[in-house]
């Protein structure tokens, strides 16, 4: 039989996950503070309105996906999988690295599974750009950078870089296999006290190199993830059509008479089976609950996330400029 689903929180990223649930044929109630939205949703895909304060001891309930306000994530994930449902967090799954752990450490001690929300791990493109990694095709990695740009989306408590970032970090984490030994953030604040842009500099063990550059108050939109490597470079564009998502570029640096020379290749746009990101990665979500098998997106991923959004922090006053915290296991520089 198929897990029966809820979506707890009714929102704009909620209501995707409804419609998805929904034509996968696993939805089985939604949850709102606001009842009548429930209501709405419960009418419009034919499945039950559930109060959240009953909805965790419902028994006819499997599991949870949540898409709340990033403060409520880690202790309504608790409550969840302490009554025995599997779950789903969007992301950020908590604003600090302790509740993060008290949630990851929950779901393990009771025995369910904890996947995070980091949807562009399940991008078509960037599955094949990781295949291609993993195959040697570009060399060893020598630098990474990604640019989350466009006009909107502003939260009163996720700035630009907690609320953009958090896709691209995982996809980065995802390539290097390690977490970065270094991280150095700068901000810029023009509404509020909110980072409206945001960098990130990472170093890793092995000397790899990243940079993470996202912002809420752009004219134009970009979805850019670029890996250099020393046979080849890629660039995972998530605007462009499918036929050209993904490039490789073939160009060729060398010493010569004790001077660099290069030759440039037009790119070479790799084939990339298309799919909706979210579908697949509810999906995989539905597999995990079937099998028990451990999320690709698990809470120590996103445990790995949230450490490098607080030591490339900078937090933002009226008067004056504040400077970067650490995180445990980051040096941080801002």
């Amino acid at each position: 039989m198929k897990p029966r689903i809820a979506v707890l929180g009714c929102g704009y990223w909620g209501s995707n996950h409804i419609r998805t649930l929904k034509g996968l044929g696993v939805l089985h109630a939604v949850s709102d503070a606001n009842s009548a939205r429930a209501e709405g949703f419960a009418s419009d895909h034919g499945c039950l309105a559930i109060a959240p304060d009953a909805l965790f001891a419902r028994q006819d309930v499997d599991a949870i996906v949540m898409a709340l306000p990033p403060q409520f994530h880690a202790e309504t994930a608790i409550r969840a999988v302490q009554n025995g449902k599997d779950v789903l967090v969007e992301k950020p799954i908590a604003l600090t690295v302790p509740d993060a752990e008290r949630a990851v450490a929950a779901a393990s001690a009771a025995g369910r599974v904890f996947m995070v929300g980091h949807v562009l791990r399940f991008h078509p493109a960037f599955e094949r750009l990781k295949a291609l990694i993993d195959a040697g095709e570009l060399g060893e990695i020598r630098y990474i950078h990604s640019h989350r740009l466009g006009l909107g989306k502003f939260h009163t408590e996720n700035d630009a870089l907690w609320d953009l970032a958090p896709h691209d970090l995982s996809m980065i984490l995802a390539i290097t296999g390690t977490a970065p030994t270094e991280v150095r953030g700068e901000g810029a604040a023009l509404l509020d006290h909110l980072s409206d842009f945001a960098h990130l500099h990472m170093l890793f063990p092995n000397g790899l190199r990243g940079h993470l550059f996202t912002s809420r108050l752009n004219p134009y939109r970009e979805r850019r993830l670029t890996v250099v490597g020393n046979k080849a470079m890629a660039v995972f564009d998530d605007v462009e059509p499918w036929e050209r998502k993904l490039a490789v570029y073939r160009h060729a640096v060398w010493m010569d008479s004790g001077h660099w020379a290069f030759t440039t290749n037009e790119p070479t746009y790799v084939a990339v089976e298309q799919g909706m990101p979210l579908t697949r990665e509810l999906q995989h979500f539905i597999h995990c609950i079937e099998t028990r098998e451990a999320p690709r997106t698990d809470g120590e991923e996103a445990i790995s996330v949230l450490r490098i959004l607080t030591a490339g922090t900078v937090t933002h006053h009226r008067t004056a400029p504040g400077v970067a915290a650490a995180a445990e296991g980051i040096s941080s520089t801002g």
